[in-house]
């Protein structure tokens, strides 16, 4: 199986930035052959799909995110990237990332492989 391990979570200004890592073990296939994404969790909120670097295809970011975070991948590693600049308050949540090979899930309960999340937190 897949294992996905999240680093880099901290607690920074707002304003401020951050890199998140997940990286991956136990990849049976290609890394580029895996949908990778990004999700988050506020307390008291659901799941939100933050950013998704496909398999094929331009990256996805959502609504709340798009033009302050960027996905890519470094494939020598196995790991995928969450650049987050100009964080706000609403930023705060947990981030957690997921993976699905070949296709993309449509929800976070369809992601084959979940890691256990790193937390953000951002000072106002």
């Amino acid at each position: 199986d897949v294992q996905l391990v999240e680093s880099g979570g901290a607690l920074v200004q707002t304003g401020g930035s951050l890199n998140l890592s997940c990286s991956a073990s136990g990849v049976t296939r290609s890394f580029s052959s895996y949908c990778m994404t990004w999700y988050r969790q506020a307390i008291g909120k659901e799941v939100e799909l933050v950013s998704r670097s496909k398999n094929f295809g331009g990256p996805y970011y959502g609504d709340s995110v798009r033009g302050r975070f960027t996905i890519s991948r470094d494939y020598a590693k196995n790991a995928v990237i969450l650049q987050m600049n100009n964080l706000k308050a609403e930023d705060t949540a947990v981030y957690y990332c997921a993976a699905r090979a070949a296709t993309c899930s449509t929800s976070w309960g369809g992601e084959t492989y979940r890691g256990k999340g790193t937390q953000v937190t951002i000072s106002s």
